[in-house]
C-alpha cells in the first residue's frame, strides 16, 4: 500500500474511511465515485467524524419518518379535524333546537319588525326588572303597560297581557293563534294607528311592543283639569277625525277587514301635537270571509255595542257604535252614559239635543266655524248609537 502512486477504486460500492496514504489522499473524487459509503479527507467525500453505523442509522430514521411517522401524523390531524367539525355541528344543532319557536320545553315565539327579537326581549326585561310593578305606567282590561327605554335610546311601550288560567295544551294553542293574529296585525300601516314593533308569546306570558306615544291616553287627559284645557275644540275635532280615518282604514282598506272591538278613550293615545293614535289590538278580530263571529265577549264596558252581548257576532257595526260613544266623550269631556243607556237612544230621538248641552264646559265655547263642525259631528255620533246595527252609518 505504501508503494502505491495511483489509485482508482471507482464504482466498487465500498464503505468506510479511505487509508491514510498519499496515493489515496491525492486521488480525485472521480477515482473514488461510485462508493457511497466512503469517507475521508478527500475533497468531495464526507468526513469520518460520524461513525458509519450512525450514518446509516440516520438514513433509516429518515426513511421511517417519511414512510410511517409523517402519514400517521397526517391521519391523526385529519381525525382531530373531523371530530372538531362533528362537535361543532352537534352544538349548532342543539342550539337550533333550543331556539326553535315551538319547542315543547320552551314555548316562546319572538318577533320584531325593526329590532332583533331576542335582544329586544332581553333589553325589555332588564329595563323593567322583569316587569316590576314600579315600571308600570297603566293598566287595562287585557294587560299592563310599561314604558321602556332601550339601550339605543329608543323609547317603546310594552303591553304585557294578563296571564290566562289554562292547561299547557290550551296555552300552546293560544300562543300559536296569538302569533298568527299578531303577524296579521303587524302589516297594518296608518298614521292614526300606533306603530307596532313586535311581540313575545310565551307559555307563561305574552306582550306587545308599540311606539311610545308621549301624552298617553285620552281618558287620562280628560280626567286631568290642567291637561283638558289644552285640548281645545279644534284639537278635539282633529282627534275625532283621526279615529274615523283609522277605523275606515281597518274596515275598508285591510283584507280581510279588521274589527278593533275595544275602541275607547283608554285605547286612544295622543302625541305631543295632539294627533290621535288608535292602540291596543290585543283583542282585535280579523274577520274571515266565511265567518264573522266567535264566542268571546270582549271590550270596555260602556263602549260595547248592545247587540253584541246577546248575539256574540263581531261586525264592523260594533266599532261604529264604540266610535259614537267615543265621539260624544270627546265633545262632553266625560263618558256619555246618560245617552247610551237611554231606552230611546237613536239618531231621531236625540236630534233635539242642543249642542251647548253636550259641550265640555271646562273650555271656552267654540267659534262659529268650529261650532258648525261640532253640530255635524254630534249628529253622526248619535246615528252611530242607533239600536239597530243596520241603521248605523259606515265609517
Amino acid at each position: 500500500m505504501h508503494s502505491l502512486s495511483i489509485v482508482d477504486i471507482s464504482y466498487n460500492r465500498l464503505h468506510g474511511p479511505i487509508p491514510d496514504n498519499k496515493a489515496f489522499q491525492d486521488c480525485s473524487i472521480e477515482e473514488l465515485q461510485g462508493n457511497e459509503g466512503l469517507c475521508g479527507n478527500v475533497s468531495g467525500l464526507q468526513h469520518c467524524n460520524v461513525p458509519v453505523s450512525r450514518r446509516h442509522g440516520f438514513t433509516k430514521v429518515r426513511k421511517i419518518m417519511f414512510v410511517i411517522v409523517f402519514p400517521l401524523l397526517e391521519m391523526i390531524s385529519l381525525l382531530i379535524g373531523a371530530v372538531g367539525i362533528l362537535i361543532t355541528f352537534q352544538r349548532r344543532k342543539r342550539d337550533s333546537v333550543h331556539d326553535k319557536p315551538n319547542n315543547a320545553n320552551n314555548q316562546e315565539i319572538f318577533s320584531a319588525l325593526t329590532f332583533d327579537g331576542r335582544i329586544m326581549h332581553e333589553d325589555i326585561t332588564r329595563a323593567t326588572m322583569n316587569f316590576d310593578v314600579d315600571y308600570c305606567i297603566g293598566n287595562g282590561g287585557s294587560g299592563s303597560v310599561y314604558k321602556v327605554e332601550l339601550p339605543s335610546g329608543d323609547v317603546i311601550a310594552v303591553k304585557r297581557l294578563h296571564s290566562l288560567h289554562a292547561s299547557e295544551s290550551e296555552m300552546i294553542m293560544y300562543s300559536k293563534e296569538f302569533a298568527s293574529e299578531i303577524r296579521t296585525l303587524s302589516e297594518i300601516r296608518h298614521q292614526n294607528i300606533v306603530k307596532f314593533y313586535g311581540f313575545c308569546s310565551h307559555a307563561r306570558y305574552s306582550y306587545l311592543v308599540y311606539k311610545y306615544i308621549e301624552r298617553g291616553s285620552l281618558a287620562t287627559i280628560l280626567s286631568n283639569e290642567g291637561a283638558t284645557t289644552e285640548l281645545n275644540w279644534s284639537k278635539r275635532v282633529n282627534v275625532i277625525r283621526g279615529v274615523a280615518h283609522a277605523l275606515s282604514y281597518m274596515h275598508h282598506d285591510c283584507f280581510p277587514p279588521i274589527v278593533h272591538r275595544d275602541i275607547s278613550s283608554k285605547n286612544l293615545l295622543l302625541d305631543l301635537e295632539y294627533e290621535a293614535y288608535v292602540s291596543d289590538f290585543g283583542i282585535a278580530k280579523v274577520l274571515k270571509v266565511d265567518s264573522s263571529n266567535f264566542n268571546e265577549l270582549a271590550g270596555t264596558y260602556g263602549y260595547v255595542a248592545p247587540e253584541f252581548a246577546y248575539t256574540m257576532k263581531v261586525t264592523k257595526k260594533c266599532d261604529v257604535n264604540s266610535f259614537g260613544v267615543l265621539t260624544l266623550e270627546v265633545i262632553r269631556g266625560n263618558h256619555p252614559k246618560d245617552f247610551i243607556f237611554s231606552p230611546s237612544t237613536s239618531s231621531a230621538g236625540n236630534m233635539n239635543i242642543a249642542l251647548n248641552d253636550v259641550l265640555d264646559g271646562r273650555i271656552p265655547p267654540p267659534f262659529l266655524e268650529v261650532e258648525d263642525k261640532l253640530k255635524s259631528i254630534m249628529g253622526v255620533a248619535f246615528s252611530c248609537l242607533d239600536m239597530n246595527p243596520q241603521s248605523r252609518p259606515t265609517i
